[in-house]
């Protein structure tokens, strides 16, 4: 065949096709979310090219600008109106601008921004070879207690790759709950999960422990994602679209098809109900719900306790904020399917965490069954399917993630030879060594029981409220009965600690530079005004608590 031949065909095979469309950014709307990418891509080149010695101060600096920028961003997107009446959806139908993502994308910085503290902290492990150290590895990829690894110790390197690595998290959990079709939920998944993956592994003290908890939460979190994305395979064979609205329209029986491919599976109801409950496993997987929270008392004690909270805060705050939009966006017309079945999850999750945290001696893992307990309270709020439930679980979200912070960053104050001292027994009688230390740990424990004039309580009040008055009244008997069972194990170590004598070879707590306490003393200011005035944040999660659609 000639040039000329095979030129024309060519040129009369490509005439028809149409030009691609340039696509359309908000770049205005969207600028927390590249804010925080672009910090952490420049966290990376630090890494790169800068001096090891001038590296900690860099990245630090560039985290705590970023965060505070993407944070001002928020408000100043707020303040125009994105969250109330100029609510919409950007990014070519992508990511959704509405109140719920504005008010949980806050709550992340914040989260983020005091937990990026936590992982600053210099002050508490003793100086190793006249340099101070943090809570990660000398050297993450040295074998723990090779010669590689005491060389590094020894030259006083520090892992700062936990700064960028942050970051990029927390840019994964700003499109996780704005995420508006399934594909952009799916990636938002694996950006922020990748890093705390790799984040789980990087503890100082404890290594094999923490590198564990590492391959376990990175195998069942790649099972999750698998089933997720499977589960998003077959929404798109149900609908023919990944965008949330036009699932919508088509489990709401609104479209009428016309492609004779789609027309065949369109419609059908086995589809939906199994891709739905495979995307809802993978969300209830990140929340730690029962029995989807197998991996939460391991990861939560080998983690290095810095990336513990920021994980325990700032993880749920995202997958409740996914789920919310899911549940509420894309599956109204199923509310009789799923609500039933997440009642039965709510219940035996409020249940299981309570009753199981009663049999821990590890603080850690304490604190990891209150959290799976806590996740089945906020459960409860998404039950409701009302405005309300959604203004309670934001308003839930934001006190419990500074609590939570607040709680692990008391955690890593209370050291022994071996570097923390997470075992109970050595906590008894922290109230006469330290009474400041104890005082404080004893509200974050208050608060996480819900007694009245801390944050908790509201919390558990507007949650347990919206339940009732949406018409999911047993739930409420069997959370109240939780938050009884949960009581007790707070109760019990705020008395080991106040009226337990102290051991001789008891625990130090070690003073922490300022950085720590910005952050226990933010977890202790957030837990006690929004306990004694909340309603202004009450009123601000009831404005937020409505989605663009």
């Amino acid at each position: 065949m000639s040039a000329s031949a095979v030129h024309s065909l060519w040129t009369v095979a490509a005439d028809p096709i149409d030009k691609i469309d340039a696509p359309k950014i908000e770049y205005g709307q969207l600028s927390p979310t590249l804010i925080v990418i672009g910090a952490a891509v420049l966290g990376v080149l630090i890494e790169a090219f800068v001096p090891r010695k001038a590296r900690y101060h860099a990245q630090l600096f560039v985290s705590v600008v970023a965060l505070t920028a993407a944070f001002a961003a928020v408000v100043g997107l707020a303040a125009r109106g994105f969250g109330t009446t100029k609510a919409q959806i950007a990014a070519m139908g992508a990511i959704a601008v509405d109140g719920p993502a504005l008010f949980l994308q806050g709550t992340i910085l914040l989260a983020g921004l005091v937990a990026v503290f936590t992982f600053a902290e210099r002050r508490l492990d003793p100086v190793a070879h006249g340099n101070r150290v943090d809570s990660f590895a000398a050297q993450a990829g040295a074998v723990p207690g090779s010669e590689g690894e005491q060389a590094a110790t020894k030259a006083g390197f520090t892992t700062t790759e936990v700064f960028p690595l942050a970051l990029f998290a927390i840019g994964g959990m700003l499109v996780f709950p704005a995420a508006n079709d399934l594909l952009t939920l799916f990636i938002a998944l694996e950006v922020f999960s990748l890093p705390l993956y790799l984040l789980c592994a990087l503890a100082r003290r404890k290594r094999l422990m923490s590198q564990e908890a590492a391959v376990k939460y990175f195998l069942l979190g790649a099972f999750a994602s698998a089933f997720t994305l499977f589960g998003i395979a077959l929404l798109y064979g149900y609908a023919g679209s990944v965008s949330y609205a036009t699932v919508a329209d088509v489990v709401e029986g609104n479209v009428q098809t016309l492609d004779p491919a789609l027309a065949e599976t369109m419609g059908n109801d086995a589809l939906l109900l199994i891709g739905v409950a495979m995307v809802v496993m993978g969300l209830l997987f990140k929340v730690g719900a029962v029995p989807f929270h197998m991996w939460t008392p391991d990861v939560y004690q080998g983690a290095p306790t810095p990336v513990t909270g920021f994980m325990a805060a700032a993880t749920k705050v995202a997958a409740f904020g996914a789920l919310l939009r899911l549940l509420y966006v894309v599956l109204p017309g199923l509310r009789w399917d799923w609500r039933p079945v997440m009642m039965g999850i709510a219940v035996i999750t409020m249940l299981g965490g309570a009753i199981v945290a009663i049999t821990q001696t590890d603080i850690k893992r304490l604190l990891a069954y209150s959290s799976i307990a806590h996740a089945g309270f906020i459960l409860a709020g998404v039950i409701a399917t009302t405005p309300e439930g959604v203004s309670s679980v934001l308003f839930y979200l934001a006190a419990y993630s500074f609590v939570t912070i607040g709680a692990f960053a008391v955690v890593t104050l209370v050291r022994d030879a071996g570097g923390e001292a997470t075992h109970l027994s050595k906590w008894a009688g922290l109230g006469r060594r330290s009474p400041l230390v104890a005082a404080v740990f004893a509200v974050f424990l208050l608060a996480f029981a819900g007694i009245p004039l801390t944050s908790g309580f509201t919390g558990k009040f507007a949650v347990f409220k919206a339940a009732a008055e949406g018409g999911a009244g047993a739930l409420v008997v069997v959370g109240v009965l939780s938050s009884a069972i949960a009581a007790f194990f707070y109760i019990r170590v705020i008395v080991l600690m106040f009226f337990s004598e102290p051991k001789v070879d008891g625990p130090t707590v070690a003073v922490p530079s300022p950085l720590t306490m910005t952050a226990i003393g933010v977890g202790v200011a957030v837990t006690l005004v929004l306990g004694v005035a909340p309603q202004y944040f009450l009123d601000l999660a009831g404005q937020a608590g409505v989605f663009v659609r």
